[in-house]
């Protein structure tokens, strides 16, 4: 599952992404350096594989990951093709969620597209280009089933209703989340604006100014999403860093939690993720899943051939494991489970798949 990085040019998405997967992603103060989308996938840091590692000896230990993806920068009459508006909405469209940047920084040596600095007004254009993309989008479907309502198909008249009320929502300015897009259409529809969204506010090295913070908080809040707040720019110096220098520099800034640690962690709850782990003397892995997901699709994120042979599945939970503080003292107690193909996997869960190919 992917996480789109969209914004306005010169916000520092690219920036954004350097510091989420430390590559080298252009990153510069100019619109639409960023073409093609980016992909990379983001280490979700996990205090639990430490703790499972240290346990089993593990000669290594594998974090899960978010995919995130760097769209290049929108515009405004993106929706009418602007500023290769077309390929730039096709990206969003192939993304399971939205990390909204808005520019929460002053910096006259970065060009600003809208000329004043406002973060409602900039995430306001983001939303009305994905708002007109998916009006255009629920009037091609509903044109699409005139045909079958001339036909007489009462479901395809249904639909029309659902779509026709949708369309009078887009065009008043709510977008598919607000208007609680109904699943079977929101999948076959994919609206922009349906996806869920959080807002990145990118500050300078001072931090967030409270005024542009505040404004985009309130924006954010008829979305009912979240905001997460970090320097892009700290951030892509940082991770740059050798892993013990990173340590000392957050301890000495007083940084509890880095921001890329905070964005990544959003961004899993944001997709509706949880967290299933594998351990043993040669590796200790978590591996991330959607909430739902049952015992033999989990099998098979490991490998297809663990789902296609699956037998079963032996389990037991991260917290009961440090508690007791061992797997014989799990068995003991009764607390390692055998679940079959339709167990449903849970957050926590430390799992070995027997199957046979």
């Amino acid at each position: 599952m992917d996480i789109g990085i969209v914004g306005l040019p010169n916000v520092g998405k690219s920036t954004l992404f350097n510091a989420l997967t430390g590559a080298a992603a252009a990153a510069s103060n100019f619109p639409f350096t960023t073409i093609d989308p980016n992909v990379g996938i983001v280490p979700l840091a996990d205090d639990r594989l430490t703790v499972l590692g240290n346990m089993f000896s593990s000669e290594k230990v594998t974090p899960g990951g978010i995919k995130f993806v760097d769209i290049a920068g929108l515009v405004k009459g993106a929706s009418q093709g602007e500023g290769l508006g077309n390929k730039f909405l096709s990206h969003i469209r192939a993304v399971d969620a939205v990390a909204h940047v808005v520019r929460c920084f002053r910096d006259p040596n970065v060009i600003n597209v809208l000329g004043a600095l406002n973060p409602g007004e900039a995430a306001d254009i983001i939303e009305t280009e994905l708002l007109l993309a998916d009006l255009q989008q629920a009037e091609k479907a509903l044109e699409k089933l005139q045909g079958p309502i001339r036909s007489g198909d009462k479901k395809a008249k249904e639909r029309a209703e659902t779509i026709e009320g949708l369309i009078k929502g887009f065009k008043e300015g709510r977008s598919a989340r607000s208007q609680n897009v109904p699943a079977d259409i929101q999948l076959e529809q994919g609206f922009l604006t349906g996806k869920p969204v959080l807002y990145v506010a990118n500050t300078d090295e001072q931090g967030a100014d409270p005024a542009l913070l505040s404004a985009l908080e309130t924006r954010a809040k008829t979305e009912n999403a979240r905001v997460v707040t970090l320097c892009a720019k700290i951030e892509a110096e940082i991770v740059q860093l050798p892993s013990e220098e990173r340590v000392s520099y957050y301890e000495s800034a007083g940084i509890q939690e880095p921001g890329l640690a905070r964005l990544a962690r959003a961004g899993k709850e944001l997709l509706g993720l949880i967290s299933f782990f594998t351990a043993g003397p040669q590796e200790t892995r978590a591996w991330v899943i959607p909430r739902g997901t049952k015992a033999v699709k989990a099998a098979g994120k490991i490998h297809t051939d663990i789902e296609r042979g699956f037998i079963r599945a032996e389990l037991y939970k991260y917290d009961d494991l440090v508690r007791l503080g061992s797997y014989k003292a799990l068995q003991e107690k009764g607390l390692v489970s055998v679940e079959g193909k339709d167990y449903e996997m849970k957050d926590g869960d430390v799992v070995y798949f027997r199957f046979n190919v």
